[in-house]
């Protein structure tokens, strides 16, 4: 893999009641923990992700795959990569998807988070998804 051209992008942990999200600055060096968004319409996660994309200047959206442990998709996946890629499209930001296989189980280790209602584990994994696309991309798709 080849390391993508830094920039300010969101990373987000798509679940069913949160969306875990982290940021990162434009020179790709500092990642921040942001608050989770608490799902509701979509045209609400629009509006709070509208926002945050405008006060981060984000320019890119990375968002978590959970394929499964053999790396296919699964019905998670799907969920995902709808949400993501309408999203992305809402907002006009080029997408790439990471495969978060384990990510929230890593997130809990490394932060050393037992259990969360808050969306704190959330935003680790997304966190930990962001630290990787940083390292391995894939670059940015603005095919959407």
């Amino acid at each position: 893999m080849i390391q993508p051209n830094p920039c300010s992008v969101l990373s987000l942990d798509i679940g069913n009641k949160r969306i875990g999200v982290a940021g990162c600055d434009s020179l790709g060096i500092s990642i921040t923990h942001l608050p989770a968004i608490f799902r509701r319409s979509f045209e609400e996660d629009l509006r709070e992700f509208s926002k945050i994309c405008s006060s981060r200047k984000v320019e890119g959206l990375i968002i978590g795959n959970p394929l499964d442990m053999h790396g296919k998709e699964t019905n998670q996946s799907y969920r995902c990569k709808k949400y993501g890629i309408k999203l992305a499209k809402c907002l006009k930001l080029p997408v790439a998807f990471i495969n978060e296989h384990c990510s929230t189980v890593e997130a809990k280790e490394k932060f050393s988070i037992k259990s969360d209602k808050t969306g704190r584990i959330d935003s680790a994994a997304a966190a930990i998804l962001l630290q990787q696309w940083l390292i391995e991309g894939p670059d940015l798709d603005d095919s959407n």
